[in-house]
């Protein structure tokens, strides 16, 4: 892999941490547009999740996010 920004050779891998409520700790991505529920929430029944992986340009910090399916 290599820096979409600077072309850089060296990508630190890590992650982006959810803090809030009930969290497990880590990012998802849920499939399609954002639709929110009667009380604010965000509706997530029925959408494929998938885990964000974050990779960290060690010469420009520039992040690369990729995704994986939830095991």
């Amino acid at each position: 892999m290599r820096c979409t920004q600077c072309d850089g050779e060296h990508l630190e891998p890590g992650f982006i941490e959810d803090g809030g409520e009930s969290s497990r700790g880590y990012a998802r991505w849920i499939q399609g547009p954002l639709e929110r529920g009667p009380l604010g929430n965000a509706r997530r029944m029925g959408k494929t999740r998938w885990i964000v992986d974050a990779f960290r340009c060690v010469r420009c910090s520039h992040l690369e996010l990729f995704v994986r399916p939830v095991d």
